[in-house]
């Protein structure tokens, strides 16, 4: 499982579509079905968290009053992280 937290988001995303495949074929065993969700729900943990990272350090261009142009950080409204 560590190995999966030091996946690219690139690399997560291929193996959940692989898996995603796998279950749609519909010739897994139930065991082994099972045991492909729950890495498909892990490796979703991992591109949701990598996702929401980006999304912090992504940056956007905005006009100034003076129709200059600035490089301001995004900052995600309060809602886009719910408290548990």
């Amino acid at each position: 499982m560590e190995e999966q937290q030091e996946m690219s988001f690139e690399e997560a995303l291929g193996r959940l579509e692989q898996i995603v495949a796998m279950l749609e074929q519909g010739q897994l065993s139930l065991e082994e079905s099972m045991a492909r969700f729950e890495e498909g729900t892990r490796l979703g943990a991992i591109c949701s968290k990598k996702l929401a990272e980006a999304q912090e350090k992504i940056e956007k261009l905005t006009r100034r009053q003076d129709g200059t142009m600035a490089w301001a950080e995004m900052t995600p409204p309060p809602e886009a992280y719910p408290q548990e």
